[in-house]
């Protein structure tokens, strides 16, 4: 069977099914399609079906122009009917894994994907599971589920876990150009894996297990975690050592060796670094392990919103202000620089926190028009001299190269710069405050 399969991996005659065309199915979509695939992408989403088959993308990383040329040469669709399933040689699951409220793995989405593929697996099928999960996951959770087929895995089909590693807006690094580690459920499955990787990516690196390889993704955006919750204690403890902590960060990184450079910033955002840290520790719960480092960080990155405000609340009564019926201005709505994902993004906390306060608050985003707010949208406003002029104090919050940040500072009266944007700024020093 892995012979066959091999054989249309190679040839690339082997139909590639990508369930779930969000950040990280359809890129990866797209890179098949690319490389001489014929791809299927499913999804719930009917507009985000429609979207697709007319040509346009919703990512910031897939322009349309990708999008539109596959359909002309019939190397994509996009479905919501699982029966598709039945044509593909290899399915990957590209589905969000989001947390409960009390930050307890939610599965369902893999559940459901794995439910589809389930009802049309077929002999010599490949099936890799990208979405970021706890160890132990793809063996115990999914491999069950499809085993009660009667097929059996690494014989009759080929079970995988390899984890993404999307970067939105990193013009560097993308799909084919990012190494891959994969880890089959057996060494036939394992293979299988590598080798239909191989075909769009420069780089892959086998392991030993499913576990293994759910464990490296976790280890990634754990170590980002922590380090991030390690500098934004630092900037506490730099304002109250009334010292600059941007200066200090700088001068450590001239060290060559030992020390790699971390910054501050209002919170974490995006679907990975908030999220992702706590399934390690949800699994490690239930074997009796506390996983320290993981909460310590998660708890202080969680309350750099909150302080965010009290610096807010500090800067205007310096000015013999209150935040109550202050009209402040936040720039940045979205998580990171120059893209338009608002998931997890501190800027909506800061907003919330701000409004909670009586603030009169407003925002401007060159890459989100509107947010979700109170039950309707909030939109960006139009940055302009006659509005800054009723602007009591301005926060960055999202650094946007998009932005003047010498007109920023000219037309702000007071400015709260959460991410050292205003670094190369000339003039107009004097109003600015750094985290």
């Amino acid at each position: 069977m892995i012979k066959d399969l091999m054989k249309k991996i190679e040839n690339r005659t082997a139909k590639v099914g990508i369930i779930g065309l969000g950040y990280v199915g359809l890129p990866l979509a797209v890179e098949f399609g690319e490389k001489g695939f014929t791809v299927i992408g499913f999804d719930i989403s009917e507009p985000k079906v429609n979207l697709i088959n007319s040509g346009k993308s919703d990512i910031d990383d897939v322009p349309d122009d990708r999008v539109a040329s596959l359909l002309k040469d019939g190397k994509l669709i996009a479905t919501a009917d699982p029966k598709l399933l039945k044509q593909v040689d290899t399915v990957s699951i590209c589905v969000p894994t989001p947390l409960s409220k009390t930050k307890d793995p939610d599965v369902s989405y893999i559940l459901a994907a794995v439910e589809w593929v389930k009802n049309y697996i077929h002999k010599d099928m490949l099936v890799i599971l990208e979405s970021t999960t706890y160890p132990g996951t793809t063996e115990d959770l999914i491999l069950p589920i499809l085993e009660k087929t009667g097929l059996k895995v690494g014989k009759d089909f080929f079970l995988a876990f390899s984890p993404e590693r999307v970067d939105p807006g990193n013009s560097k690094f993308a799909t084919n150009n990012t190494p891959r580690v994969v880890g089959g459920i057996t060494p036939n499955c394992t293979k299988a894996a590598k080798a239909f990787y191989e075909t769009v990516v420069d780089s892959v690196y086998p392991l030993s297990s499913t576990k293994a390889a759910e464990m490296v993704k976790l280890l990634e955006n754990t170590f980002r975690s922590v380090n991030i919750g390690l500098v934004n204690e630092v900037a506490l403890m730099c304002d109250r050592l009334k010292l600059n902590a941007w200066e200090i960060i700088d001068a450590a990184s001239t060290k060559p060796f030992g020390f790699m450079p971390f910054y501050p910033g209002p919170g974490l955002g995006g679907h990975c670094i908030p999220i992702d840290p706590h399934y390690l520790s949800w699994k490690l719960k239930s074997l009796n392990y506390y996983a320290r480092f993981i909460e310590l960080a998660g708890d202080i990155n969680s309350h750099m919103p909150e302080y965010v405000i009290d610096r807010i609340r500090r800067i205007l009564n310096d000015k013999e202000r209150a935040i109550k019926n202050s009209a402040i201005l936040v720039l940045g709505a979205t998580y990171k620089r120059d893209i338009k994902d608002l998931r997890e993004s501190p800027a909506l906390d800061v907003l919330k926190l701000l409004e909670g306060e009586g603030a009169k608050v407003y925002y401007n985003d060159p890459h989100a028009s509107r947010i979700i707010w109170n039950g309707g949208y909030l939109h960006s406003t139009k940055l302009t001299p006659a509005l800054m002029k009723n602007i009591d104090l301005t926060v960055i919050v999202t650094d946007h190269t998009a932005y003047d940040y010498q007109w920023i500072v000219d037309h702000s009266k007071i400015i709260f710069d959460t991410r050292n944007a205003t670094k190369k700024v000339r003039t107009g020093r004097e109003k600015i405050h750094l985290l």
